[in-house]
């Protein structure tokens, strides 16, 4: 089958701020921080803390009404990122699936954490306290964590491998590195990869709550809550969204005129093997050093890193550390910023909003900032060239976006800018 290079020719995402990606790229150059305060009505105690919603998003304008019905909010957020990255990708919408073969051996790879976890609170409140026997014929398949992949399968005719990855807080950035293997490898002319979730369920809030890494706030001080590598950072901001990304062997989408917006070169991953929820800095130096190594790049050849940083007062130093190990003298020359200052932790979204973070990074030649962070710094996160405020005109080649998850699930990708 041969070694393919392998071009992304779609970007897609459901933008908290309500535009298409060019849009969010910009605010977040801007240092623009889509955090708000969510307060609900829920029983007993209603929730109440610093979130990230995608208030704009209409299911039933992005996707149609029947087809909107048949999915879980989660499902419905990677469907219209799919969408858009496929649109913007200029491949046809097949609504016969198979119909002549033709994409038989095109793909669909996604990743989410909690899937349709909403879909099973609610019926289990309907169960246990509405009294109610029966459920509703489509719980099933509005639970399932394969739901996104799926319809995205039959949706454009896509006859190939279709699955979803859960690794929690890694489980799109592995969908992504997995799909890169599948078009690189041949196995694959086309993949649609991504991740999608929905976190601001009742039980699922509670239960970050109880582990005390959610971040405090009220209306006022929302937009600010999530300060990763500050001092003074208090925790996770939770968010919904999706993102997408098609990536296309490089010949094939040469041969057919499309636009390459960046190159996926390298992939890495590695288990930490030490604690379900401790970060470990030697599992994360392995994920990166197999992506470079994957890439056939050195660390000087590397221009900006996405940071998995999530503010946690634990995390964040580990990450420093594996990144000053990696990247040695260089380290301190290293541009890296962690995009979650703005748009919120995706849990299982979150690698593939940051690699299309990444990719549109190295499309403009211009890296966002960890927003909140001047004058903030903590010591134990010092050593890399932190970016206080976007910058544009910036030569970047080539850049890493990381995933670390608990589990001790590690996903680093490298990506390569597109031909100028």
């Amino acid at each position: 089958m041969g070694i393919h290079r392998v071009a992304i020719t779609g970007l897609g995402l459901i933008s908290p701020f309500g535009g298409d990606a060019a849009d969010f790229f910009d605010r977040l150059l801007a240092g623009e921080s889509a955090v708000r305060y969510l307060q609900t009505d829920d029983l007993p105690r209603p929730l109440a803390t610093p979130f990230v919603t995608c208030p704009g998003f209409d299911p039933e304008a992005e996707l149609g009404k029947p087809l909107a019905l048949m999915m879980e909010r989660f499902a419905q957020l990677g469907m219209a990122a799919a969408f858009r990255a496929w649109d913007q990708a200029g491949l046809p919408r097949q609504s016969d699936p198979g119909a002549d073969g033709s994409r038989d051996d095109w793909a669909c790879i996604w990743g989410t954490a909690l899937g349709g976890v909403a879909a099973h609170e609610r019926g289990s409140r309907e169960m246990w306290l509405k009294g109610r026997e029966r459920l509703s014929p489509l719980s099933v398949v509005l639970g399932m964590n394969n739901a996104v992949n799926a319809h995205i399968s039959i949706q454009l005719g896509l006859g190939g491998v279709s699955t979803s990855h859960t690794a929690a807080c890694a489980s799109s950035g592995i969908a992504i590195g997995e799909a890169f293997r599948r078009v690189r490898s041949g196995d694959a002319a086309v993949v649609l990869a991504g991740g999608s979730d929905v976190c601001q369920t009742y039980g699922v809030v509670r239960a970050w709550e109880a582990m005390r890494v959610m971040a405090p706030g009220d209306a006022q001080t929302a937009p600010g809550a999530c300060r990763p590598f500050a001092a003074d950072r208090a925790g996770l901001v939770l968010g919904e969204g999706a993102a997408a990304l098609v990536l296309e062997a490089w010949d094939h989408a040469v041969s057919r005129g499309a636009t390459i917006h960046g190159e996926i070169v390298g992939y890495g991953t590695s288990c930490d093997h030490s604690h379900l929820v401790r970060p470990h800095r030697q599992g994360q130096v392995r994920a990166m050093r197999a992506a470079l190594a994957d890439a056939g790049l050195a660390p000087q050849h590397i221009h900006y890193v996405n940071a998995h940083g999530t503010a946690t007062v634990e995390g964040d130093p580990v990450e420093i550390a594996a990144l000053r190990e990696v990247f040695g003298d260089g380290a301190a020359g290293l541009p890296v910023s962690a995009t979650k200052s703005m748009h919120g932790h995706l849990l299982g979204a979150s690698g593939a909003i940051e690699a299309v973070v990444t990719a549109l990074a190295l499309r403009e030649q211009a890296v966002p900032p960890t927003a909140h962070l001047a004058g903030r710094i903590d010591p134990a996160c010092e050593g890399v060239d932190h970016v206080l405020h976007g910058r544009r005109g910036v030569p970047l080649q080539a850049a890493l976006s990381n995933s670390f998850a608990f589990g001790g699930s590690n996903a680093v990708l490298a990506l390569r800018a597109p031909p100028r």
